[in-house]
């Protein structure tokens, strides 16, 4: 039995005990991984993703982090200009042994799901910028009414779980000098106050 998953933009053929070299993944050696995105699976009764199969994964095994070979880019301007430049680029993959192919059940074995290492830092910042845009957006009231707060404001003090003008007309000098994301000034409470009231 065969199957074809996707990783890194690449699809690769696997059976049980390949040895493979992928794009560099968040994970570290002797880890086990599981890729969820199977295209086809083959052998007796193949099945043909549209454009995943439903279920499969593939599982493997984490053996190294290593390095491609070198690869040199040379630029060469001739007559006039006769510049030369040299580039060495070596790419980061990682080394995976395929210990198993699914065929449904995927979701349920609870192995580490494999991503590249790009991917972690972008993922864990989206939602809270997601949230962030939402508490603005959900909110009745637009703060940038307020003399003095603009988009960028608006957005801080969202972030600090202010969205309404009567949360800011509520606010006393204490909680004014508790808030670090921006500093609030007296005047957007009293405007907020005349705000609020409608």
């Amino acid at each position: 039995m065969f199957a074809v998953l996707k990783t890194g933009g690449k699809q690769y053929k696997v059976q049980a005990g390949d040895i493979l070299r992928v794009e560099k993944l968040a994970a570290d050696a002797g880890e086990k991984i599981q890729f969820n995105d199977v295209l086809m699976l083959g052998g007796d009764t193949p099945v043909v993703g549209a454009p995943l199969v439903d279920g499969a994964a593939v599982q493997a095994e984490v053996i190294d982090q290593v390095k491609g070979d070198k690869v040199i880019h040379f630029v060469k301007r001739r007559r006039k200009h006769s510049s030369k430049r040299t580039k060495g680029h070596r790419q980061k993959l990682t080394l995976v042994k395929i210990t198993e192919i699914l065929t449904s059940g995927a979701d349920k074995t609870g192995i580490k799901v494999a991503t590249g290492k790009g991917d972690a830092p972008a993922a864990a910042a989206a939602p809270a910028a997601k949230a962030a845009a939402l508490a603005v957006a959900a909110s009745d009231d637009d703060l940038t009414k307020i003399t003095g707060v603009g988009p960028a404001a608006a957005k801080k003090l969202a972030e600090a779980g202010l969205t309404s003008f009567a949360q800011i007309a509520a606010l006393s000098e204490d909680d004014i000098a508790g808030i670090d994301a921006v500093k609030v000034k007296p005047e957007w409470v009293e405007q907020a106050k005349e705000l609020a009231k409608g």
